[in-house]
């Protein structure tokens, strides 16, 4: 199966249970990886057969930016599902890091990463 990447991009947003973090904010990285042939896509050089990057970019940056969460969970929930109802996907797999929690202690970030599958992954081959 081929993927799409989009890896590292970079945004501010107001997330986590703590009253703290919904009002300071933090910093979020976060990671989408679809899957989906992009053979026909690869000969035809042709964007309509593909998933147009900024399109992708643009619902990540409306999660992370313009709602507020308690749970990464439930960020990587929708930008999953939109990804998913958007494009001709069969996977996505999105990963988002909390770079700053607030916790004391030494570490790189905290995390989730989720992946789900289209319903036409499953229906695949039954004439849908």
């Amino acid at each position: 199966m081929d993927r799409i990447i989009l890896k590292g991009m970079k945004f501010y947003g107001y997330h986590g249970v703590s009253p703290r973090e919904r009002e300071l904010g933090g910093n979020f990285v976060v990671d989408v990886e679809l899957y989906l042939d992009l053979k026909k896509a690869g000969r035809e050089d042709d964007i309509s057969l593909t998933v147009d990057y900024s399109r992708v970019f643009g619902i990540v940056k409306e999660k992370i930016t313009c709602r507020s969460y308690n749970l990464l969970e439930a960020a990587a929930e929708e930008i999953s599902s939109d990804i998913l109802k958007s494009f001709p996907v069969r996977e996505t797999v999105v990963g988002i890091k909390k770079i700053n929690t607030g916790l004391e202690g030494s570490y790189e970030y905290m995390g989730v990463e989720i992946r789900r599958q289209s319903s036409l992954k499953q229906n695949e081959g039954k004439g849908n």
